[in-house]
């Protein structure tokens, strides 16, 4: 191999991406999943945890996720708009950043999603400076990690190798009135 070569080999580094896919448009959780797919397609280990999202949601993509025998963990009680008790839904999301923990540093995936993780950060539950900090000093190298969720704080971003904006320019549901439907939205 050429010298030439050999240099540009070592200049391709390769390592555990954080990824972050925040913004107000839609589709962050669905660009999460199709890395997923893909990384499944390439027998990687996966998993997920939905923080927000009923626990006993059976949206398609978790169907698939079954199928597919990726391990797919929901804590929510529902969507934090619509929660009846507001303790309650932070309690189990931060006891979902707990079993987020336990699985990130237990060496058993190659992609781990933390999918709605940034509203955690958002509303004041977590600290997002200790959140990175814990990343840094624990997430194993080779790890690849999404963050997906509205108003991804500061700290993550600088942190992150790789953030993508979803920005909204037309949507079905406020722009005519089409109501969320099976197998394109849930």
């Amino acid at each position: 191999m050429s010298a030439r070569k050999e240099t540009e080999r070592k200049r391709h580094v390769k390592k555990g991406l954080v990824m972050v896919n925040t913004g107000d448009g839609k589709g962050k959780t669905t660009a999460a999943l199709g890395v997923m797919t893909r990384a499944w397609g390439r027998k990687m280990r996966v998993g997920v945890i939905q923080f927000l999202k009923h626990e006993n949601a059976n949206f398609g993509e978790i169907r698939a996720a079954r199928r597919m025998e990726i391990d797919w963990i929901g804590t929510g009680d529902g969507w934090t708009w619509t929660s009846k008790d507001i303790d309650e839904t932070q309690a189990r999301a931060l006891r979902g950043w707990e079993v987020a923990q336990e699985r990130i540093v237990s060496g058993n995936y190659d992609l781990f999603i933390l999918d709605e993780f940034t509203y955690l950060m958002a509303f004041g539950w977590l600290d997002a400076t200790e959140v990175v900090a814990w990343l840094r000093e624990h997430k194993p190298e080779m790890l690849h990690v999404i963050i997906t969720g509205r108003d991804a704080p500061d700290e993550l971003v600088d942190f992150a190798d790789m953030v993508t904006e979803m920005r909204e320019i037309k949507h079905p549901f406020s722009d005519q009135d089409i109501v969320a439907q099976p197998g394109v939205d849930f």
